[in-house]
């Protein structure tokens, strides 16, 4: 009998020890595969691996979208995106645009980040939000508007029938604020045509805007004649002497009292077929100049070589609405180099 317990008293013993490791092998292993899952979803893809994007173009400007909305950060490189945006060796794009999961601070639904062709990361792009609601739309997310975190802080767009019309914010006028060291010479500290000779010896007349991101306005009586686009953007843009973090360049032959013509060199990605915050910081720009007077609800129209963009900048609330197209061209999937 006590043969039988001690045998018994062993075998419990022994079922006991394996219960244990087993047990501490489960929790090993979930302890692993937690970890590579909380990896996985925080490190930036490799070399060599595959990612799905979908490519939007607002106006001609194009766009690189990524679904991260189970992330806080992008799951791309600067690097990586710049050879993305390549026209030759990758998809092509004038940036990448990142729809990001909302800060935990903050009424917000979304979070956009963006990087342009050159890797350089602008605070906004007026056509890239476009583009970026539409995404979510096709993304199967229904809501009439969103509220989205950006570096240039809180923006909203709100869904059309065929269009999308973006609350742009209020623009800064301050110069320092901008930011550019042009002497201030109008209200609001602000600096409206300015002198400014550029390195090339060119003088110019600039006012100067932040949608969030900075603006060089620039008036002309013929965009054809008056500029040599090539040159003029450029140097301008880099002049760090008077813009500090670089600059967009926006040339403008007023058409009409209600209609401007541009054309722009991005901050970062050259030339481009259209800008979003560029067209609102040269309605702003045309209207204290009184080049034209403020509309009404119907906006300015600012036709862009890629087409046209409707512009109100509300005197109730100083707030600037920018209205036009976003449209998808095509879904894939590339390979990182």
């Amino acid at each position: 009998c006590i043969n039988n317990r001690l045998r018994a008293c062993t075998m419990t013993m022994k079922i006991n020890a394996l219960l244990s490791l087993l047990m501490a092998a489960s929790s090993e292993a979930f302890a692993t595969l937690s970890s590579q899952r909380t990896s996985s979803t925080s490190l930036n893809a490799k070399l060599g691996d595959s990612i799905e994007f979908a490519k939007y173009e607002g106006l001609g400007n194009d766009f690189i979208l990524i679904d991260d909305r189970d992330r806080e950060t992008p799951s791309l490189t600067p690097e990586q995106s710049e050879r993305l945006c390549n026209r030759n060796f990758g998809v092509g794009g004038d940036g990448v645009i990142f729809a990001l999961k909302a800060p935990q601070e903050g009424d917000y639904d979304f979070t956009m980040r963006i990087y342009n062709s050159d890797g350089s990361e602008p605070e906004m792009c007026g056509n890239g939000i476009r583009c970026f609601a539409q995404f979510l739309k096709d993304l199967g997310e229904d809501a009439k508007s969103y509220k989205v975190n950006t570096l240039a802080g809180p923006i909203v767009p709100e869904m059309n029938p065929d269009t999308i019309t973006v609350d742009m914010g209020e623009p800064i006028l301050d110069g320092p604020s901008v930011p550019t060291t042009l002497a201030p010479n109008s209200e609001h500290n602000s600096v409206l045509e300015q002198t400014h000779v550029d390195k090339n010896g060119k003088e110019w007349k600039i006012s100067a805007v932040s949608m969030g991101n900075p603006h060089a306005i620039i008036f002309v009586d013929d965009l054809e004649k008056d500029i040599d686009f090539a040159v003029d953007g450029p140097a301008l843009e880099s002049d760090t002497g008077a813009f500090p973090a670089k600059t967009n360049v926006e040339f403008v032959q007023v058409m009409s009292p209600n209609h401007l013509k541009m054309k722009v060199w991005e901050r970062g990605a050259g030339p481009t077929l259209a800008c979003g915050t560029g067209t609102c910081a040269l309605v702003v720009a045309a209207i204290r100049a009184n080049k034209i007077p403020r509309p009404g609800k119907e906006g300015v129209r600012v036709t862009l070589p890629g087409g046209d963009l409707f512009i109100e900048w509300r005197e109730e609330n100083n707030r600037i609405y920018m209205t036009g197209p976003a449209t998808l061209s095509f879904k894939g999937t590339a390979l990182l180099k």
